[in-house]
């Protein structure tokens, strides 16, 4: 019966419902664009349209879908203990409760009218009343449905962003979510225009008709009645709870000086909130991360026991046994705690800040370049010709690396630092990095060519590279934030690239690399080195510039 009600329960529910939802705008936007080719073409589709949503049992998934929506939106209204939050989670909360309004007067005359009375209400009847008759109900109507598929394209694209394939679709998935809205109102104005000198649409007879415009306006008055009241009763309900909790209110110090006073009830991240100290939270406080996460150094009394979810996100994360997350622990006591992802390192995000990728481990391929005797070589050349050769230089490093598929990392000095895999393709990201040193050995070698007439300099280029897991994610100051790696995979690649100059070799690599490229070792010089923070030695292969083409 837990598993039925857990928060990941209740969280796919309000998903299902939401994508439900979404298809049935999907499929309405879609069959209004059929208005582009012609009424006739939008009426044929409005057929297949009722045939899959008017029917009993898709009306029961639909209905169902919303109320549930609507329910657990209103469920996430009343636990939230704080109305302080960022704009971004107070305009799609504020979005989610005008919806309903702008839609229950269009959805209840159509489904009475077919449900009750057994009136099929013809697409050109419905153009003529929301373009000729009644023009500011259209405009509402066509607004309400806008707002439906952003909103839901919204959810869907904060359900996969952080999908290892999500990147490859999701161009498609935004062109669908920008054009289908556009052609949709296009066709709906064409259809509008070329009614404008037309007769009204004969109506379908109803027996009493007054009879039907009163139940649909009783019953749209009634539904729009009870969700206001619905949202009035969890707004009393909260006002109640918090009355109740004034008189039982915990403390927080901070281990940085700052004390806030809270109500019970109250998560530590609602309670920093509250009391304007700066509490990141990456997923905006849902507990889908770890970035909120406090040390508890002190308390008055027992702490509540972590739910499932918080459990599942500090395992994940190996945290210690008296770390906690922030959004998820609401404590009856005083305690002092301390904010481990420290805001003064964070000024520059703001505290709804959604990152374009967090930081997670995932198997790539690093690469590391950097040129022999740099030091000697700009000691004898002016400022000006060294620019130049650098930037030459590092225009074959990063062509080479984008052509093997590569994400060039960032220049270090005359060194370079690139990554393989990060889309996803692991099993090509080894087989890639090679490819990319291949490229930059020939064509430095072409570069050395022009280089050699006009400054009588050769460019030497050393190379290693390493695979295995590492941690990705956006990290940096200011402007200076970028997609990169860290970790024991990093260093090693860079501990690599600075044993091809003591072997005096182009390339080192590790065992690793050349088994998942699926290269063969047999004719390569393979030494056993030691790695500087490592016990164990490791095996790695030396390759000469001839010996690279051959990974091209």
């Amino acid at each position: 019966m837990t598993k039925m009600v857990s928060e990941t329960s209740l969280r796919h529910a309000r998903l299902l419902s939401g994508l439900i939802m979404l298809s049935f705008v999907f499929t309405h936007l879609a069959n209004h664009a059929l208005a582009l080719i012609s009424i006739d073409a939008a009426e044929y589709g409005r057929m297949w349209f009722s045939l899959v949503w008017l029917n009993p049992l898709s009306s029961l998934i639909l209905y169902g879908s919303v109320l549930t929506h609507v329910a657990l939106v209103l469920r996430s209204l009343y636990l939230r203990r704080s109305f302080k939050m960022p704009i971004r989670e107070a305009l799609q909360i504020i979005i989610g409760l005008l919806i309903p309004y702008l839609i229950i007067d269009h959805a209840t005359g159509i489904r009475i009218s077919r449900m009750l009375y057994g009136v099929d209400v013809g697409y050109e009847t419905v153009i003529h009343n929301f373009w000729i008759r009644n023009p500011w109900l259209g405009l509402r109507q066509s607004t309400a449905l806008v707002l439906i598929w952003f909103h839901g394209c919204l959810g869907v694209f904060f359900w996969l962003r952080y999908r290892e394939w999500y990147k490859k679709i999701s161009p498609y998935l935004l062109t669908i979510a920008v054009l289908l809205p556009i052609l949709a109102l296009l066709g709906f104005s064409d259809a509008g225009r070329a009614m404008e000198n037309s007769p009204p649409p004969l109506r379908t007879p109803v027996a009493n008709q007054a009879e039907l415009e009163a139940t649909v306006d009783a019953v749209t008055t009634g539904l729009k009645a009870t969700f206001g009241a619905a949202i009035a009763l969890v707004l009393a309900l909260r006002g109640l709870r918090s009355w109740r909790q004034r008189s039982n209110s915990f403390e927080i110090r901070y281990d940085h000086g700052a004390l806030v006073r809270a109500p019970a009830g109250l998560s530590i991240l609602e309670a920093s909130r509250s009391g304007n100290v700066s509490h990141f939270s990456a997923c905006g406080g849902k507990g889908r991360c770890s970035t909120c996460r406090v040390r508890i150094i002190d308390t008055d009394g027992p702490l509540p026991e972590a739910s499932s979810m918080e459990r599942a996100t500090l395992q994940r994360i190996h945290a210690d046994t008296d770390v906690r997350l922030g959004c998820q622990l609401r404590p009856k006591h005083n305690l002092k705690v301390a904010l481990l992802l420290a805001s003064k390192q964070q000024r520059d995000i703001p505290a709804s800040g959604e990152p374009i990728r967090p930081g997670r481990e995932e198997e790539i391929a690093v690469l590391f370049c950097d040129l022999r005797n740099f030091t000697a070589l700009s000691e004898a050349r002016l400022p000006y010709d060294m620019v130049f050769l650098l930037n030459s230089y590092f225009t074959v490093v990063g062509q080479a690396v984008e052509e093997a598929g590569g994400r060039l990392d960032k220049f270090i000095g005359d060194g370079a630092m690139a990554l393989f895999g990060l889309s996803g393709d692991t099993e090509n990201a080894s087989r890639n990095a090679l490819k990319a040193a291949a490229l930059i050995l020939r064509n430095i070698e072409t570069l050395n060519e022009e280089l050699e007439k006009q400054f009588t300099v050769r460019l030497r280029i050393v190379v290693g590279i390493h695979a295995g897991p590492s941690i990705v994610g956006v990290m940096g100051y200011g402007a200076a934030k970028n997609l990169t790696a860290i970790g024991d995979t990093v260093n090693v690649a860079s501990r690599l690239e600075t044993a091809a100059k003591e072997f005096n070799t182009a390339i080192v690599v590790s065992e690793p690399v050349l088994k998942q490229s699926g290269h063969d070792t047999k004719a390569l010089q393979s030494r056993t080195i030691p790695i500087r923070g490592k016990s164990s030695q490791m095996k790695v292969f030396l390759i000469s510039e001839a010996e690279s083409q051959l990974f091209l």
